[in-house]
């Protein structure tokens, strides 16, 4: 009686983990969708100081569509990944009002400002090292990113690395 239990627990737990590996990642769902980005205020990271100030906020870009990227450079090969997707599409959509901020977490500051100098990433970073507000978007891990309308609406959630088609696609969605 207690191998057929062990082995049921064994199928069954098994069953589980072979079904979450056939699902994407990317498709988790959100709580938030729908509904109001919450807000936020972070330390800027010092290069990005000069043109936004000491902190940023989400409230700041009020009006204007914003992507919001969870990071960390440890998240390695998919921050490192999308790092010059997130970028290449930052200067393609700025000049349309679209606003990129990314969101360091659970990070050494060295190690999180190597990341920004090896990929050049010109887009406002925030300083979160305790996941405050990774908590706050109810992330999973990083990376993930965050589509938010002009009205302050998210309408989409990516879990994992985002494909530059997917980035592309996103974004159009909030577009006004």
């Amino acid at each position: 009686m207690k191998r057929w239990l062990i082995w049921g627990t064994v199928l069954v737990l098994g069953g589980i983990f072979w079904w979450g590996l056939g699902r994407d990642p990317g498709e988790l769902k959100s709580v938030l969708i729908g509904k109001p980005a919450p807000d936020f205020e972070l330390p800027l990271f010092p290069r990005y100081q000069e043109e936004y100030g000491e902190t940023i906020t989400l409230e700041r870009f009020k009006g204007q569509p914003v992507v919001v990227n969870f990071w960390a450079s440890w998240c390695y090969p998919a921050c490192w990944n999308e790092a010059p997707r997130l970028e290449a599409a930052w200067r393609k959509y700025r000049p349309q009002g679209v606003q990129f901020i990314g969101i360091n977490i659970q990070d050494k500051r060295a190690d999180a400002e190597a990341f920004l100098d090896r990929f050049g990433l010109t887009f406002p970073h925030g300083i979160d090292p305790p996941g405050r507000v990774a908590v706050d978007y109810g992330t999973y891990g990083v990376p993930e990113t965050f589509f938010i309308d002009k009205d302050g609406i998210v309408r989409y959630r990516f879990a994992g690395e985002i494909s530059s088609e997917e980035l592309e696609k996103r974004i159009q969605e909030i577009l006004p």
